[in-house]
């Protein structure tokens, strides 16, 4: 009888072991595309969050992955690897002089600059992450348009 109950035991902690090996390792991929820029020069900026507030981040010190990606064809493209399920959302900049901010004229940005749901921005249009916002639970690609002011 001992032998069963200690065979019943270890079998019960194969498989509790084995579901949280499983959460671990499942992850996606997120593919962020940028189609129709104005021009080749300089890089495309991606910026990855998952947390609430972080956009906007004018500075860049609120992400969660950051990737820098060359135009080709006025086009441009990353991937993030190895996400787990989640919140997030993407910023882009065209970041036509490689300095890796956002350089702006009086108040609005000078270069190119897209998130994930946005086809606009302004006063009543601000980006913000609850709307920027997407599930992952699937490899996923994302086309961002870019806005230029």
């Amino acid at each position: 009888m001992a032998s069963v109950k200690k065979i019943t035991f270890l079998f019960l902690l194969f498989i509790l072991f084995s579901f949280n090996e499983k959460e671990v390792q499942e992850t996606y991929t997120l593919t962020v595309v940028v189609k129709h820029l104005r021009n080749s020069k300089g890089v495309v900026q991606f910026a990855l969050y998952n947390k609430e507030g972080s956009i906007p981040d004018q500075k860049y010190k609120k992400y969660l992955k950051k990737d820098i990606a060359l135009i080709h064809n006025d086009s441009s493209s990353v991937v993030f690897k190895t996400l787990p399920k989640g919140t997030y959302a993407v910023n882009i900049l065209h970041d036509e002089n490689k300095n890796g901010k956002i350089d702006k004229g009086f108040l609005l940005p000078k270069e190119g600059i897209g998130f994930t749901n946005y086809k606009t921005i302004g006063l009543g249009n601000k980006p913000k992450f609850t709307k920027a916002n997407f599930y992952l639970n699937a490899n996923t690609t994302k086309e961002i348009k870019v806005i230029y002011f």
